[in-house]
């Protein structure tokens, strides 16, 4: 087996001819760790004969039914493709046969199997025995048990809510609590120090598949110019393999046959995936230990931000009944509507020619709707949520730090490896400055600015590229606007239409959508860019690649998803001068005006859109899609449907669950954070949406995971990697948008100066403080026969003769000696938003950082447990090597003795 290794590895050096293939051989010389007598079982897989299935279609083993399967590779056979290309087939033949042999000689065991489905389906199975498993466990220093610890209590997984949740505890009959250790890195001269009662249990099946995992990511198959080509995910995107994956330990609907299978999959269908278990907590340690810490991290984190959302939804369906039930209250909305004043009230064209002149009252509706909005409870909510996030990030870090010491995560960092392909790249020698050695790097210094200065050139066009999508929209709104202006006037009986779809109604809904494609479609381009952009970046280590990832791509949809709302709330109607001068957008299009009670109304609507056309998408993406896929797979396979089919083919005719993992379940999640957070003082209901929303995600994120795709492989995480950085990014944003939002893009403030300032003497009428004449107030005066004639509406509109129109503005009117300029009430309302935005900012800063102060990140029980264990390990490890030492200076002891009496005693004749 070994002469028929290196000969395969020579004929693929022959056909490229490559100098360096000699090294390739000494390297495999050097990596055989393993005794080669086990591998005279793969005598098959290199002769064109293969092991026959036997028939058991649960059955995790190789055919001897000893042997585990770790890991599985699938390829195509092409002596039996019925289009052979014999050049390009034999080169990827010869590229396999090269990898798996040095497999065999990292020490893996190979058996292969053809499909009972499909003879072209060649199934390889992976085992690691127990050296090989020993070997990697010390090189990735791996955690394993040392003795059973019995300090460890779980804590609640929900914190604060615990006395809520407990009556909905998974029942611990069914998945039973894990039994807990003290742990340590693996070290194979310290065998006798760990925790081994029997040897096929002491790695569990995650561990298994993921030191294989880390063995197959390594492996040469070839060297051309001196550069490396290694690993099976390169294998995979070329071809040369279709698939490889761990597998499922048995089907998710019924039990295994198999006695001993643990039944992990099962249980999660049943008491985490299927709907009637929506209600139920999340067995978190049973998620960690089937798919790893890094998807158990994603769930805890999911589970705990919809568990937080839920305070944050009853306080906002409290603040919408406010608005809702106080509607009929709305002085300024019953002057819009009212007949003798909105319906008198000539209102200024709001495009050039085009557009007519129009009442007030046509507003109506959406003015009582945006009293529901724009209300007292609106202010409440926003300072409620300021101080609501910042609880929610600190209380996390606090069950974060829970489950590392939980999950055996804490110290992590020290062990992570780097990237294959950073490994492969290495080829310039430095002198490490801390021991002085030689170590190899990817490029120098100056190799390293060139890539960054290229990749943040390449982020910022794309985001300039979305920045023009945004402008588009806008030009769109500017143009469709005097469309709609004009056709739903021209249309006969349309007053039933037109009091719900108003111009400016009809213009943001259709502007909403078409935005909504445009993200999407743009989102789908990205993503593929961005991922290049990295790859291109070569970062150091898995969590260095995702955290940039990470980086580009929210920096992208932040700007994507919120640059249509940030508009609207903060530029729509504040630069538009007046009807005798207005601005205009590139020389041509009138900038936007908003409806007489500000722009808030719209932004809603944005919100509402944006958001529930993303949950449908992905929901969409995420469940129909995986769906159909294998439904079309199982019709395709239903001639074989009377064969038992063997677990390795049923898992590979699932989903694979793409490179990324949960990167998009993270960035879905991420955006709809921003969603309740930045824009949640104009949707209180933001946060009930997004409650609805994740607890159905995180059900069918599960039933997607056990159900649709195949195994993951498993993974380790400490933490929620770069998103925790950006979530706090966004809730310090969220203050100032939210603050902005009130005093901009709502009309509070200056409904308030009004109320307290100029509804009474010396600005006002009135002798008391009231709401009565706002509307009056708050619409300047303009002479129609000011109009320059770019700016003219269209003078034949049905209103009538009329010498002046009312416009959104605080300013002089015609006559007046600073005729047009702003009056007085603009400078108050002025100063009056400014203050507020300082005085809100402060305030809410001040609670965070207070809360952020006042709350550790790790609490003082878990602090003490974490110490406490690092201690009674350290002495457990001391303890023993003391008894290693003195049983060894006995034996020493007990020969020194016996070799002195040997030479005093006397030597017979």
């Amino acid at each position: 087996m070994k002469k028929m290794s290196r000969n395969v590895l020579l004929q693929m050096e022959e056909e490229e001819d490559d100098d360096d293939g000699d090294i390739v051989l000494e390297n495999l010389g050097q990596t055989i760790i393993s005794d080669l007598g086990s591998l005279e079982s793969q005598q098959d897989f290199r002769t064109p004969e293969f092991e026959e299935f036997n028939g058991k279609s649960d059955s995790l083993f190789f055919n001897d039914g000893q042997r585990r399967i770790d890991f599985v590779l699938v390829y195509e056979d092409e002596s039996r493709k019925e289009t052979n290309k014999k050049g390009t087939n034999e080169k990827q033949r010869r590229k396999r046969q090269a990898y798996e042999s040095n497999l065999i000689c990292h020490g893996l065991q190979l058996e292969a199997t053809r499909s009972v489905l499909d003879d072209k389906l060649v199934f390889v199975k992976v085992h690691a025995p127990w050296e090989v498993l020993c070997t990697y466990a010390e090189v990735m220093h791996i955690k394993l048990p040392l003795k059973p610890n019995d300090l460890k209590n779980r804590s609640s997984a929900f914190g604060t809510l615990n006395w809520f949740t407990k009556v909905l505890s998974v029942d611990e009959s069914i998945i039973k609590p894990e039994q807990e250790f003290f742990t340590a890195p693996f070290e194979k001269n310290r065998m006798n120090d760990f925790y081994i009662v029997d040897r096929d249990s002491f790695f569990n099946p995650a561990t298994r598949s993921r030191i294989v995992y880390f063995i197959l990511s390594r492996v040469k198959y070839q060297v051309i110019n001196n550069v490396s080509k290694f690993g099976i995910n390169r294998l995979v995107n070329s071809g040369i393999y279709k698939a490889a994956f761990p597998l499922h330990d048995c089907k998710f609907r019924h039990q295994s046959e198999d006695p001993s299978c643990p039944n992990e999959r099962y249980l999660l269908y049943r008491e985490w995936a299927h709907p009637r278990s929506i209600y139920k907590k999340q067995p978190l340690d049973l998620i960690r230990k089937y798919y790893g810490e890094k998807i158990g991290i994603y769930f805890a984190w999911l589970g705990y931000y919809t568990q937080m959302l839920l305070l944050a939804a009853v306080v906002g369906v409290a603040c919408f009944l406010y608005g809702y039930l106080n509607q009929d209250n709305c002085t300024w909305s019953k002057e819009v509507c009212h007949p003798d004043i909105g319906g008198k009230i000539i209102m200024c064209p709001q495009c050039d020619k085009h557009c007519p002149f129009w009442k007030l009252n046509i507003t109506c509706e959406s003015s009582k709707k945006l009293c529901i909005f724009d209300s007292f409870g609106t202010l409440v909510f926003a300072v409620f949520m300021g101080v609501w996030v910042t609880l929610f990030l600190e209380f996390w870090k606090r069950r974060q730090a829970e489950l590392e010491y939980e999950w055996d995560t804490v110290e992590l960092q020290q062990e992570e490896q780097a990237r294959p392909e950073y490994e492969a790249r290495c080829t310039h020698i430095v002198i490490n400055e801390i021991t002085q050695e030689e170590e190899r790097i990817p490029f120098t210094a100056w190799g390293k600015c060139l890539r960054i200065t290229l990749c943040a050139s390449a982020v910022l066009f794309w985001i300039l590229l979305i920045i023009a999508s945004v402008i588009g929209i806008i030009v769109y709104r500017l143009s469709v606007f005097i469309v709609f202006s004009t056709q739903l006037k021209n249309l006969n009986g349309t007053d039933p239409i037109q009091k719900y779809l108003t111009p400016q109604t009809a213009t943001s809904i259709t502007a909403s959508i078409i935005s909504f494609i445009i993200i999407m479609i743009l989102n789908t381009i990205y993503e593929r860019v961005a991922i290049m952009i990295t790859n291109f970046e070569l970062p150091r280590t898995q969590t260095d690649y995702e955290n940039s990832l990470t980086m580009k791509m929210f920096l992208f949809q932040f700007v994507n998803y919120y640059s249509s709302c940030f508009y609207i709330a903060f530029f729509k109607g504040k630069f538009v001068g007046y009807p005798g001068d207005p601005v205009y957008w590139l020389g041509k299009y009138r900038n936007e005006e908003c409806d007489p009670g500000g722009c808030l109304l719209e932004l809603t609507t944005q919100l509402t859109i944006i958001m529930g056309g993303k949950a449908i998408w992905n929901n969409i993406q995420e469940v129909l899609l995986p769906w159909i896929m294998n439904l079309i797979g199982r019709f395709h396979r239903v001639s074989g449907s009377e064969k038992i089919t063997p677990r390795w083919e049923q898992d590979y005719h699932l989903q694979p669950m793409g490179k990324l993992g949960l990167f998009y379940e993270y960035l879905e999640m991420i955006i709809q954070f921003g969603f309740v957070t930045l824009f949640v003082a104009s949707f209180p209901l933001a946060p009930l949406l997004a409650l609805v929303n994740n607890i159905l995600e995180i059900r069918v994120d599960a039933w997607k995971l056990t159900t649709q795709f195949r195994r993951l492989v498993p993974e380790k995480a400490q933490d929620i990697g770069a998103w925790q950085p950006i979530m706090q990014g966004i809730a310090i944003l969220a203050v100032v948008t939210n603050a902005m939002i009130i005093a901009f893009t709502s009309d509070m403030i200056p409904r308030l100066v009004y109320y307290w300032s100029f509804s009474v003497p010396p600005y006002g009428n009135h002798t008391s403080y009231t709401m009565d004449g706002y509307i009056n107030n708050t619409l300047s005066i303009f002479k129609v026969i000011d109009f320059k004639n770019k700016s003219m509406g269209n003078p034949y509109s049905e209103q009538g003769n009329h010498t002046t129109c009312r416009y959104r503005d605080f300013r002089y009117p015609p006559g007046h000696p600073q005729e047009y300029k702003h009056n007085i009430y603009y400078w108050h309302v002025i100063a009056a938003k400014l203050a507020f935005i300082i005085v809100m900012e402060h305030l809410i800063y001040s609670v965070k950082f207070f809360i952020s102060y006042a709350i550790p990140d790790v609490s003082k029980r878990t602090k003490s447990k974490i110490q406490r264990e690092k201690y009674l390990t350290q002495k457990l490890l001391r303890e023993n090597h003391l008894k290693d030492m003195t049983k060894n200076m006995g034996v020493i002891a007990e020969r020194m003795i016996e070799a002195v009496d040997n030479n005093l005693r006397p030597k017979s004749e």
